[in-house]
């Protein structure tokens, strides 16, 4: 396509679509792509709180993609939300520099920035890009939104993996800044220091540094993290449409107050779990009552669903499948508990933290990604059927992993196998 504006319909539609339709991984360099016959530009940059682990979206020139920052964005949100439009031309500080930019944010709260924008097709205003540009914006920024909710396990494995990445920086980088900021303090602070106005000037600025520090840090955490009762007041909220409308009684367990706040990843998945076991528990015949439950030991996420139903639901079921391998995904366990005639229990845990997992027993064993995909599902209590359907894998290739799992693990059977590794 070579114009938007002037672009037919169905041109217009099938762009879109190829913007949408990319994972959230992908979805900066295709909204890039179809922007630049409209509006050139050096970077595409998107920033959502809707995404923990890669909150920021980025494509284009790489001086600008890996060195833009949270916090500039969050300046150029906080001016442009404060004006109520989009704006073309805001001189900005983007990647350490000040940019021309043209900025939109979407009704959803996120960002869409392009920095050096120009117009490609001189017959269009600047107002006409504006408006074209934050129509196509609205839609993708759903996109991404939706994708989130979701929790595909592809996204929820990026999530954890940026999340550990960006948390480790963080905390390297705080550590170091406030070590040497603290030099800076304790040296001016000494009475030795000849001159007291540039002593008391440059105690300022470093103490003034340390708290922009300090807050950077925080507004990372914030992104990264999510209380454990908000978590829940949003899952209720996603829910109520069901228990509004359905002719379902649906009770919730709230959480603690005090609970250890939720990684972003987790919490979308967990909701994305209950949402979809909720969804299965309904469809069986007979179901009138639910119980929804999250609690958190420090360690983990902690999930119950149990119904009044036949309690003839289990793990081969293909709702149920799709559930576990987001549970996989994090490195968690989901399992199926019923008894005919008196319901079905789903059960879910999720680590809040990979690092917890590495004092597994599967750690020492030095298993392959692979072997602890297939034990984090025989563990579930899935059948080698179900784990090969999870897996896309052949139930010959479970059978030749579960061989070496137990030969890993110094075991004769999958039942002494799954007891090593709980």
């Amino acid at each position: 396509m070579t114009d938007l504006h002037s672009a037919s319909a169905l041109e217009l539609v099938d762009s879109v679509h190829s913007v949408v339709s990319s994972s959230l991984l992908q979805i900066a360099g295709a909204f890039s792509s179809v922007l630049k016959p409209v509006v050139a530009h050096s970077s595409l940059l998107i920033f959502t709180e809707d995404c923990t682990g890669r909150p920021q979206k980025k494509a284009g020139e790489a001086s600008i993609t890996d060195h833009v920052s949270i916090a500039e964005l969050d300046v150029v949100r906080e001016t442009v939300s404060a004006l109520g439009h989009p704006v073309w031309g805001l001189r900005a500080v983007v990647a350490r520099s000040e940019r021309p930019t043209a900025v939109w944010i979407a009704p959803t709260g996120s960002l869409l920035v392009l920095t050096n924008p120009v117009l490609v097709n001189g017959s269009q205003t600047e107002e006409d890009a504006l408006a074209t540009v934050a129509s196509l914006w609205r839609l993708v920024a759903v996109s991404i939104q939706q994708q989130v909710a979701v929790a595909s396990p592809d996204y929820l494995r990026d999530s954890r993996m940026a999340s550990q990445d960006r948390a480790q920086v963080i905390a390297d980088l705080t550590d170091a800044h406030s070590t040497t900021l603290e030099q800076i303090l304790a040296t001016l602070r000494s009475r030795d220091a000849a001159d007291a106005t540039a002593r008391q000037e440059a105690t300022d600025l470093a103490a003034s540094a340390m708290v922009r520090l300090r807050a950077v840090s925080d507004r990372d955490r914030s992104l990264a993290e999510e209380p454990v009762v908000r978590a829940f007041e949003r899952l209720k909220a996603d829910l109520r449409p069901l228990v509004r409308f359905g002719d379902f009684d649906v009770q919730f367990v709230d959480p603690p107050a005090t609970g250890r706040a939720l990684p972003g990843e987790v919490a979308h998945a967990g909701r994305a779990i209950v949402r979809g076991a909720v969804l299965a528990l309904m469809d069986q015949p007979g179901v009138a009552r639910l119980r929804v439950e999250w609690n958190c030991d420090g360690e983990n996420l902690l999930i119950g669903i149990r119904d009044d139903g036949p309690g003839e639901l289990a793990l081969d079921d293909p709702p149920v499948r799709q559930l576990m391998e987001r549970a996989v995904a994090l490195r968690g366990r989901l399992s199926v508990n019923g008894t005919s005639g008196w319901g079905s229990e789903i059960s879910v845990v999720l680590p809040l933290s990979a690092e917890g997992l590495d004092r597994s027993p599967s750690a020492q064993w030095q298993v392959t990604e692979r072997e602890s995909d297939v034990l984090e599902l025989l563990a579930s209590g899935a059948r080698n059927k179900t784990i090969a359907q999870s897996l896309s894998i052949s139930e010959n290739t479970v059978k030749f992993h579960v061989a070496n799992l137990l030969r890993k693990a110094g075991v004769s059977n999958r039942a002494e196998l799954v007891s090593a590794y709980r």
